[in-house]
C-alpha cells in the first residue's frame, strides 16, 4: 500500500502537536477533552492513523487554536 502522508499533512500534524504541548496538554489530557482515548492523540500524532475534517476542526477546537490559520500555513508552504 502506499504512503498517503504528504508534507502538508506532516505539517498540519506537526502543528497541532505544537500547540498541544504549548498549552501544557498531555496527550491524556487532550483525548480526555475529546471524549477518546489518548492512543487516538498518539496514533494521528507519529502517523499511525490520519485525521478527518471533522476531527481535525474537534481537535483544533480543543486547543483553542484557529483552524484556518493551520490550513492557511499549510496552504502556503505548498505554494513555495
Amino acid at each position: 500500500m502506499a504512503d498517503h502522508r504528504s508534507e502538508r499533512y506532516d505539517r498540519a500534524i506537526r502543528l497541532l502537536k505544537d500547540a498541544r504541548k504549548s498549552a501544557g496538554l498531555t496527550q491524556a489530557q487532550l483525548a480526555a477533552r475529546l471524549g477518546t482515548r489518548q492512543q487516538f492523540v498518539s496514533k494521528y500524532e507519529c502517523g499511525e492513523r490520519r485525521l478527518d475534517v471533522i476531527e481535525f476542526l474537534d481537535v483544533a477546537k480543543e486547543l483553542g487554536i484557529d483552524a484556518q490559520r493551520i490550513l492557511d500555513e499549510c496552504l502556503s508552504a505548498a505554494r513555495n
